[in-house]
This record gives C-alpha cells, structure tokens and sequence, in this order.
C-alpha cells in the first residue's frame, strides 16, 4: 500500500487538486488530535460515510441520471493515530470498493506533528474555526448573558432566535427563545422580527452558529440591528442563570410571507460570493463528468426532504452544513450543488441554498452552484437510506421488536446495541450491552455463550454489519438483528431505559463529548471549551492550511 510523509501531503493540500483527507479512528479519538482538513470515517461506520462524504454517486443517482460505472479516482490519504493498523484497513476497505488513488500517512498524526505541523482538536473544526474568522473578519456584534439578562428584564423590543436544529434546541434553550436553524434564518426572519426597530439575538450553544446566524442576517442586509449572544447557552449558564429544557417552540411552518424580499437578500449574497446557477442539463453534465467529484446537497428542512426530493441527493439542511461540513464534504476542490424548493418550482424559493452556498465559498472555496430549475428529474421520498450494498449481502435472520420484548421477557436473549455512546445514555434497550463495532470483541467476557445474541442497531445496516464480528466472537451462538432497528423499537411504544453513566466518559471513543455531556466537570469544560473555540483562528493562522475568503476576495 502506498504510503507518502507529512511533506507530502502538506504539499498536497496546497497543490490545487482534488483531495480527501480521512482518518480511520471513531470520532472520540478523532477529536483528540487531527488535520485540519481531516474528515472522521471510523470504521464502524465506515461504509455509510466514506462513499458520502467522498461525494461517491449512491446507486440510487446513477439509476436516476443514468451514470455509467465509473473509476472513483479522487486522491484519498488515510491517516489514524500512529495506531497503523486503522488506517491501513481504511485503505484496504476504499480500495476494495474501487478507488484508485488511495494513500497512507506514514505515521499517522504523530508524525504530522513531529514534522513541525499543527495537529487540532475538537470536531467540525474548520466550520468553527470559519465561525471564529467570520467574527474577526467582519467585527460581527455580540452581547453577553448578563447584557442579554438586562435587555430581557427591561422588556426590549427583541426577539432571541436558537439557530440549532430543534433536538439540540429541546435540550437545552435561552428563555423565550424560538428555534430557527441557521439555513432559515434569512429565510424567515422577516415574518418573525416584522418591525426594523426589533432587535434580533441569535444564540447556539457555544459561538460559532451565533457568529454565523447573526452575520448572515447582517451580510444579507436585515435593517434591524442584529447581535449573537456570546457563548450561546454555555455562557448563559456559566452567568448563573437557568437554561429551559424541553422546550418545543419553533418558526411557523410553510413558505413564508416576506419570501421576496429574503430573495432578493440571499440572490445578492450569492452574486457577491461567486455562486452560481445551474439547471438540470448543467447538472447532468456535471454529474457525468468523471474527471471531477459533484456533491448533490438538499439544505431545505426535514420534513420538505421527506416529502420529495431529488433522487440520489443527500440531505444537508443548511446551517448545520456550514457548521459541520466535514460531515458531508470531503474533497478539496469539489462541485457543490445545493438544491431548495426553488428547484421544484422555479422563482419561489433558493434563499437557503445561496445563503448556504456564500458561505461555503468563503469557507472551502469550492464551486458552488445553486439547482435553479429540476424539470424532467426523477424524485423521491422518504428520509433516504444509506448506500450500503456491503450490509444487503450480510445473510441474517431478522426479528421484530414485539418478538424481541418476549424474549428479553423470557430471558432467553442477550442484546448488543450499536448506536452512539451519547444515545444509548438517552435511551437503551433495558439489559442491553453497548458497543461499537469493529470493536466488540471487548464484550466478549460479558457475553454469555449459551444464549442468542440480537443486534439492536441505530441502523439496520450496521446491525447487519456487525454479525460476521459477533459470529466470530461467540461462533457457536445464534446471532440475529432487530429488524428496521431502534426506530422501530421506539415505533412500537416499547421500554427504554436512560442512564447518563452508561457508557462512562472514558469509554464514548464513538463520540466527541460536549461540555454538557459530560458527567463531572461540566463547567470546567465549558470555560474550557469557549476558550479553545476563541484561539482557533490563532492556531488556523499557524497552521496556514485554511484560506478563509480567498476565493470570492472581499465578500463584502
């Protein structure tokens, strides 16, 4: 297997061509110490991410524009921890589906460091080092939780806007607050702060969907004077004041009222940042074009995904794609095509796609084009599923989630359950073990050898892929999956149970746990946390491997 030194690839990375950096550990591990540029592929769940984030056509895009198989040709450079071994089987696992330019880092991030290099921790790192770039590079405003305290008790016009997804926002939120992710800020703004004179607060739970929420209200041209609360919820609680929890509160559904005038906002936005626009020809020529990677994006909400979408195109709602695009873009020097509602009946919609597509020119630099017109395209429904063809092949008996509650009744059935650490604290299958796999020998010992094991899996491909492991930890026992997975054990109104000790903070290697995740020290962490956020763009200026807004210049 071919394998290139640090010089190299740091050279790589400045060279101008297409390439994806992945690093083989779970995202625990991932956090402690990666390349900047660097995208977390665990194995566990390696073969529902790779292909995604590599921008790989889904079986499902090449049945609807009819692409012919292709070689997938784009630069790969595997990278783990010094381990090696985790890598290597990276590696060997992209090569066996058919990419041809795939290299390991000698040494792994050890050696990147010993070279002279900045290694980073945390994850989604080059969006929130961008969130902290945005703030220097723009001056964006900001007030504290006392200041924010102050105006909220003196009854200030104002509204507070959470640009997180609502799961996040139901966990924690600033009082009052509505739930408007970042990708529908521009888009709904004008419906809820309908006067200039209302001062608009957008918050996260640290800073960096603050930064950008905000600075996206104020670079699309929002009259109203507009500030992020700094720290988001962490701050809020570190001030000594009380976060809502289960809170349910959100914009109002449907296109909204002030469409025209958040058109105009994000058609201007884009021009500046060098977005552009393509129809569905442009788009077919892209897509056939093998010489170069296309991502094909959606960035509307959910459920507007759900009901129809374009087939073969990967879900990515706006905000969090700016805030995590190391979650769905891989390879430097890419396409990007990003499609709103807009696409489905041309002239209603786009604000999300081009306010989405500014930023991540500005971010990444990569081409950035906006679906204006999706006329003659097949569509599809549902959440999309992986493309996972790796799991179908896996032969495996299945049972349903009523038949499963009998047997644990009769205590005549052990449950693995795979899923991220951080859920199964939520809620877990009662007596279920928790493991991640490619890693379950570990439970060896607690495995008893005389019952039959069922992988209840967050995904049923994953539960599918863990047999063969399970079969060789305990060969002589019957393994099965639970069918449709843990959401259709939830489906059924079946028990869970939540336990925020199990696994402890040691063992959640499968999860970058956040402050208040965290079972001791919380606030420790969070000052900790904020701190490190807040020198990023220090270390990024020492690193020298981001070039925020080189590619569209002065973006304002």
């Amino acid at each position: 297997m071919k394998t290139i030194d640090a010089a190299t690839l740091k050279a790589w990375i400045h060279d101008g061509r297409e390439l994806a950096i992945l690093d083989a550990r779970e995202d625990g591990e991932f956090g402690r110490s990666h390349l900047f540029w660097a995208n977390p592929v665990g194995l566990a769940r390696a073969e529902l991410r790779a292909r995604a984030v590599l921008g790989l056509p889904s079986s499902a895009l090449e049945a609807a524009f009819g692409l012919p198989a292709r070689a997938k040709s784009v630069r790969i450079c595997c990278v783990d921890g010094g381990e090696g071994h985790l890598a290597e089987r990276l590696a060997a696992y992209l090569e066996g589906i058919g990419c041809s330019d795939v290299s390991l880092l000698a040494g792994g991030t050890p050696a990147w460091i010993a070279a002279g290099y900045v290694a980073f921790s945390g994850v989604n790192v080059p969006s929130k080092a961008f969130g902290e770039w945005v703030e220097h590079r723009f001056g964006t405003p900001s007030v504290s939780a006392e200041e924010l305290k102050a105006m909220q008790d003196a009854g200030e016009d104002m509204v507070i806007l959470d640009s997180r997804p609502i799961e996040e926002f139901r966990r924690m939120s600033i009082p009052g607050a509505i739930d408007v992710p970042g990708g529908e800020l521009v888009y709904r703004v004008g419906d809820i702060a309908r006067s200039p004179a209302t001062t608009i607060v957008v918050n996260c739970a640290g800073r960096t969907r603050s930064i950008m929420g905000a600075e996206s209200l104020r670079s699309a041209g929002v009259p109203n004077k507009v500030v992020a609360l700094r720290n988001g919820t962490m701050g809020w609680e570190l001030a000594g004041f009380t976060c809502d929890r289960g809170k349910d509160v959100s914009y109002a559904a449907g296109t909204p009222e002030s469409l025209a005038t958040a058109q105009a906002r994000a058609r201007d936005f884009a021009a500046r940042n060098g977005v552009k626009s393509i129809d569905a020809a442009g788009l077919r020529a892209l897509l056939a074009d093998t010489a170069h990677t296309t991502y094909l994006l959606d960035v509307r909400a959910p459920a507007e995904f759900a009901a129809g979408h374009v087939s073969g195109s990967r879900h990515a709602p706006g905000g969090q794609l700016v805030q995590a695009t190391d979650t769905w873009i891989a390879v430097r020097h890419a396409r990007i095509v990003l499609v709103d509602g807009g696409a489905f009946a041309p002239g209603t919609d786009g604000v999300r796609a081009r306010m989405t597509g500014g930023w991540l020119r500005q971010l990444g630099g990569w081409q950035v084009y906006v679906l204006e017109d999706a006329a003659g395209l097949r569509f599809s429904e549902g959440a999309g599923s992986a493309d996972c063809p790796e799991a179908v092949a896996v032969q495996v008996d299945t049972v349903d989630p009523a038949r499963l509650a009998a047997m644990l009744g009769d205590g005549g059935v052990q449950v693995v359950q795979l899923g991220r650490s951080i859920d199964f604290r939520d809620a877990h299958i009662p007596g279920a073990l928790w493991g991640v796999r490619t890693r379950l020998g570990a439970l060896k010992d607690r495995l008893a050898a005389d019952r039959p094991v069922v992988v209840a899996a967050a995904d049923e491909e994953i539960g599918r892929l863990a047999v063969p492991e399970l079969r060789a930890v305990l060969p002589n026992v019957p393994v099965r999956v639970l069918g449709g997975g843990m959401a259709a054990w939830r489906r059924a109104g079946l028990p869970t149970r939540a336990d925020k000790t199990n696994p402890p903070d040691a063992d959640c290697i499968d999860f970058y746990l956040r402050p208040y995740d965290r079972n001791t020290g919380i606030e420790e962490a969070m000052r900790e946390y904020l701190s490190w956020e807040i020198d990023l763009v220090h270390e990024v200026e020492r690193d020298g491997d981001a070039r925020f807004g080189a590619a569209v210049g002065a973006a304002h």
